[in-house]
């Protein structure tokens, strides 16, 4: 027959096992703590790097990028309706000013100009020949004046014959007034070979100036054209390098058609793009640093490109060095556009330890350990970072991640 179990046994039996698994619990706990900080409660000291905070400025930056390009490429076109005869150096080339480049077949430019000559001294004879007609048509109205003048002053002795004679009874007063009316028609015909005289003379000059002008126009066609047969020998003006040429011989090349390409590469400028999300913040006139391997260059916003393509914006750097040995063309470089700067602050050298937010932990190396330290951070680029509050000129940051040991408020350092 069972007895029944009294109260004080369960009771002390349900104790007994509550009491093994709290300690069964607080054992495990208690392993799994120590094993932790056995594993992650120290460091090497050559697996991390430091920073020494100390004063001075820093600059905001927005990352972009950028390639190298020649300052300037000038384009050399065809000043005439030509023939490409010949290329005489290749893309690539180092040219010197005067070196040829193509070699135009001109002959068809020629022949116009000698057209254009032959009209000239048609010109010039047509001057000429004006020239003399206007001097004979000039010479024989003075001459018609003044045989006009000396039959008034015939005229004028008839009349003062009669007169006499009329005085002595031996003329009519018909004969005085046919001498006065002849001698006040010879006069008034002077007066009007006079008047076509003096208009004569203007017209004469005026047509005359009109056939010189005709032939100035001339000849300032044919310094034009005389100029572009120049300007057909495509030569270099300048140093620089042949970085595109139209290598199609026989081809026929219009005026103002492209024949080459040629760049300096004694200077250069930046091409940059970056994220259309900063395209508030990207404007002319903002300084820019260029990273080019291991050198650092400065440079200037010039213009922001209007359109935004696939995401992007554009923007020109005018370098402050732009001769810089370090520049290549076609050169990719990490470009960094500069949006503000505080002066004479604390700052640190940048390293992944810095997430980007404006509070975080970081670990301050002292006497052999690492202590966890809240830190308010300003701006940033990517070398300096700035530091509000939370540190102290002359202490060490470690830089290095240490995002495995963020539940850690001390780590050890060892040599």
């Amino acid at each position: 027959m069972d007895r029944e179990v009294s109260a004080d046994h369960l009771k002390s039996t349900r104790t007994r096992r509550w009491i093994i698994g709290m300690g069964a619990v607080l054992l495990l706990a208690a392993s799994i703590y120590f094993f932790r900080k056995s594993l992650s409660s120290t460091i090497e000291a050559n697996r991390i790097r430091t920073g020494t905070v100390q004063r001075g400025d820093v600059e905001n930056t927005l990352n972009a990028t950028g390639e190298v390009i020649p300052a300037y490429e000038q384009i050399i076109t065809s000043p005439i309706r030509a023939v490409i005869k010949q290329v005489l150096l290749t893309p690539g080339t180092r040219i010197e000013p005067g070196q040829p480049i193509v070699e135009l077949d001109k002959s068809l430019t020629q022949i116009e100009f000698e057209r254009y000559e032959d009209q000239l001294a048609l010109k010039k004879n047509s001057i000429e020949q004006l020239r003399m007609k206007l001097d004979k048509n000039l010479y024989d109205a003075e001459i018609s004046d003044k045989i006009k003048l000396l039959n008034i002053n015939k005229l004028k002795a008839d009349l003062e014959d009669a007169q006499r004679l009329t005085k002595v009874g031996g003329g009519t007063q018909e004969d005085i007034t046919r001498a006065e009316n002849a001698l006040k028609i010879a006069q008034l015909e002077k007066q009007q070979l006079e008047n076509d005289l003096a208009y004569n003379r203007q017209s004469m000059g005026a047509s005359l100036r009109e056939t010189e002008l005709g032939a100035q126009i001339e000849s300032k066609n044919l310094k034009e054209l005389q100029h572009k047969l120049r300007m057909a020998d495509i030569v270099a003006d300048r140093k620089g390098v042949l970085t595109w040429v139209n290598e199609n011989i026989g081809s026929a090349v219009n005026e103002g058609e492209m024949l080459a390409k040629v760049a300096d590469l004694g200077s250069f400028r930046v091409e940059g793009s970056c994220s259309d999300v900063y395209a508030d913040q990207v404007k002319a006139g903002l300084p820019v640093v260029i990273k080019v391997n291991d050198s650092t260059l400065r440079g200037t916003i010039t213009q922001v490109k209007p359109a935004v393509k696939d995401g992007v914006i554009g923007f020109v750097v005018q370098l402050d060095n732009a001769r810089s040995e370090s520049l290549r063309p076609n050169m990719k470089v990490d470009v960094y556009v500069v949006t503000d700067r505080s002066a004479n602050t604390l700052r640190v050298a940048n390293g992944p330890a810095f997430t980007g937010k404006r509070k975080q932990y970081v670990y301050v190396a002292q006497a052999g350990k690492a202590i966890r330290r809240e830190v308010e951070v300003g701006l940033s680029n990517f070398d300096f970072v700035e530091i509000k509050s939370g540190l102290q000129a002359g202490e060490k940051v470690i830089l290095t991640d240490m995002n495995q040991y963020e539940h850690l408020e001390e780590i050890t350092i060892k040599n």
